[in-house]
């Protein structure tokens, strides 16, 4: 697994470099950081009113509705991604009368058989579960061979597609969009010129949270120094779910200077944030609004913000959508435009000005002259 500093991330045109001092301080919470602070680009024009996704809110009659969630590996609690799928479906028994004892909720164990996977689904559609959301792209394998034997069973996955599969609705995601301001804060917020980078397991899916996060940085401070580690590699899940080695990237990556942390790690991240507190750095955390999570409440004066990948609302949408009859409706990608991802403010780290700074870099890429790459350049 690699630790190096990368190289630096080509970026549009558009945001070619004219440096200019940085005016932050050190990061409040942080409190040992030293160094000469990154010179800044140029600031995006300030974002016209209008430009964020908002939506007016529908409503629609959930009450008929059986709900089964397949969770990922850590299941609700985890802190991070199925925390936010459970947020959409507790959030469908309050707007849509969806009934909390007809939701069925399964987990998964690290480095599960494909036949584990399958038998939980399918014990959820004899079940006369329907819809069921399968939270996270392991289960691809297995709702390719479970769900033509449910014609008739709504099935949704998050973070990938199943080809061949009418009755399979993906919920994907613009991660690298959103990672792309997390890249923005840090660059804001490091007092070394320097931010890191801590991936779970090394697929594609996460590559695209790194890819974004470095074109971020570099667009706001072409001259930051990256680097990265990620736990464990492909097929090997337990780098989601493992804190320790979430700990010990994160102190090997401070210890080679890095004084701004994001991390893509599932319930790994809890690490991250321990290491960054014991370090006197500062973390950016993932998926949920994690200043705000419970379970790294302890941790919480080090998280400056955190991308939010809304699976929330994903998992919401989808379940409006199949209350109304109505999955064309679903947006083909959860970006930026449509409030699928974005940036958390909890913890007053993020201040008006650069709350400014983050609305023009995103008001540019809703309109597409910022086009973030979802693949790493190295």
């Amino acid at each position: 697994m690699r630790g190096t500093v990368l190289a630096a991330v080509a970026v549009t045109a558009a945001l070619t470099l004219a440096g200019c001092a940085k005016d932050s301080g050190a990061p409040s919470g942080g409190g040992t950081a030293a160094g000469s602070p990154c010179k800044l680009a140029p600031k995006p024009p300030a974002a016209a009113a209008g430009t964020s996704g908002s939506k007016t809110p529908e409503k629609a009659d959930g009450s008929a509705l059986k709900v089964g969630l397949a969770f990922d590996i850590g299941g609700r609690g985890d802190a991070s991604f199925n925390d936010s799928a459970a947020a959409g479906v507790d959030k469908a028994i309050t707007d849509l009368g969806v009934k909390k004892e007809n939701v069925k909720e399964l987990s998964a164990g690290p480095n599960e058989s494909e036949d584990a996977k399958q038998t939980r689904l399918r014990q959820l559609a004899s079940d006369g579960v329907n819809p069921i959301i399968a939270v996270g792209f392991a289960y691809a394998d297995a709702l390719k061979a479970v769900a033509p034997q449910f014609p008739n069973t709504k099935f949704a996955i998050v973070d990938a597609s199943v080809e061949g599969a009418p009755n399979v609705t993906p919920l994907v995601f613009a991660e690298e969009q959103g990672s792309f301001l997390a890249g923005v804060i840090a660059a804001y917020k490091t007092q070394k010129c320097n931010v890191a980078f801590v991936g779970g397991v090394e697929t594609p899916l996460i590559q695209k949270f790194e890819a974004g996060y470095y074109q971020g940085a570099k667009a706001a401070a072409p001259d930051i120094k990256l680097d990265k580690k990620y736990l464990t590699p492909a097929g090997d899940f337990t780098g989601f779910q493992d804190p320790s080695k979430g700990n010990a990237a994160a102190n090997g990556l401070i210890d080679r200077g890095a004084d701004v942390l994001y991390h893509a790690a599932g319930a790994s991240g809890k690490g991250v944030f321990s290491a960054a507190k014991a370090k006197g750095v500062m973390a950016i955390g993932v998926d949920s609004d994690q200043y705000n999570q419970k379970t790294v409440e302890q941790e919480r004066d080090v998280i400056i913000s955190s991308m939010l990948k809304r699976v929330d609302v994903a998992v919401f949408d989808y379940l409006l959508a199949v209350a109304k009859n109505d999955l064309a409706a679903l947006p083909k990608v959860f970006d930026l435009k449509v409030d699928g991802v974005g940036y958390s403010t909890s913890g007053g780290k993020i201040d008006s000005e650069l709350q400014a700074v983050l609305e023009g870099y995103k008001a540019q890429i809703i309109a597409g002259q910022i086009k973030v790459s979802d693949k790493p350049t190295s």
